[in-house]
């Protein structure tokens, strides 16, 4: 068994925000759960102890200047190493607000999952998709999806070919459970998007709402999914993400990252620190602010 306590760990998906606000938040938490107050000294309370060095925040809202507040807020605390912002690709103004944005070293990129309209029954790219897609390419950043869903894997697929240079990350992969009637299309979508070497995964809400053994916290409930999207993506490809706040009701970050460190631990150590720090360095390139942070 190898020793993995003492690998670092950047979390690649943290979110904040504060329902305090006199405008109030498009989104608060995780449903069935009071509204969450989702703050970087909050976070930095529970994220230390478990040995997270190093955080990225995932904008949780989709007003556009809340993604000022989230690098507002982000800049603060040196624990956090990046920002993945919330703009629409398609939207007239996503060049302009993009280079806004951009001029922050913290930003990374955006989440943007409904990439795609239905024409005559079939998924095809939103007009302007395409280009909005390949700006962001261009400009080095990244492209994360969730939540995971048959369409937004069909979806990312579509993003890929308009702009293959582009790095998709699919947030909480394990957390899509597929039925036995669904299992051929979803092994099918994986080993096609498993073709894309810019196609990224993040192992998180592995702990979740879900399946039958879904919120079982021990590793032999869910090796055999994590075994299979492992195999299917490789340790180059892959990240760790805790998802505070939406996983206080379903796993604490103790938790979630107790279960990873058990199942990389008869693993070789260079997936363990591929898995949990040097991945997220090459996908999102941010940039370490605090002395515990690798790189």
């Amino acid at each position: 068994m190898a020793d993995v306590s003492g690998i670092p760990i950047i979390d690649t998906h943290v979110h904040l925000f504060d329902p305090r606000r006199p405008q109030g938040v498009p989104y608060s938490g995780p449903k069935g759960q009071p509204p969450q107050l989702a703050l970087p000294e909050i976070y930095r309370g529970l994220a230390v102890p478990a040995g997270i060095v190093g955080a990225i925040v995932v904008e949780a809202s989709g007003w556009v200047e809340d993604n000022l507040w989230i690098l507002e807020r982000a800049a603060s605390d040196p624990l956090f190493v990046g920002v993945v912002g919330s703009l629409a690709p398609d939207h007239p103004d996503f060049p302009q607000y993009l280079e806004r944005f951009s001029r922050n070293p913290l930003w990374r990129g955006i989440r943007y999952a409904r990439v795609w309209t239905m024409e005559n029954g079939k998924q095809v790219l939103k007009p302007g998709m395409g280009d909005g897609l390949r700006r962001l390419a261009a400009m080095g950043q990244t492209l994360d999806m969730a939540n995971p869903s048959f369409d937004l894997l069909r979806g990312a697929l579509l993003a890929m070919e308009a702009a293959p240079e582009l790095r998709v990350v699919m947030d909480h992969m394990p957390s899509l459970d597929p039925g036995p009637q669904t299992q051929g299309e979803y092994d099918g979508l994986v080993r096609d998007l498993a073709t894309h070497p810019n196609f990224r995964i993040k192992l998180s809400q592995v702990i979740h709402q879900g399946g039958p053994a879904a919120l079982d916290p021990s590793l032999a409930a869910h090796r055999d999914r994590l075994d299979y999207l492992m195999d299917a993506f490789g340790p180059q490809r892959v990240m760790f993400g805790g998802d505070w706040p939406n996983s206080v009701g379903t796993a604490t970050i103790s938790q979630a990252v107790s279960l990873m460190r058990a199942y990389f631990a008869d693993k070789p150590v260079e997936w363990a620190e591929n898995y949990f720090w040097k991945n997220s360095l090459s996908i999102y390139r941010w940039q370490k602010r605090e002395a515990a942070q690798p790189g």
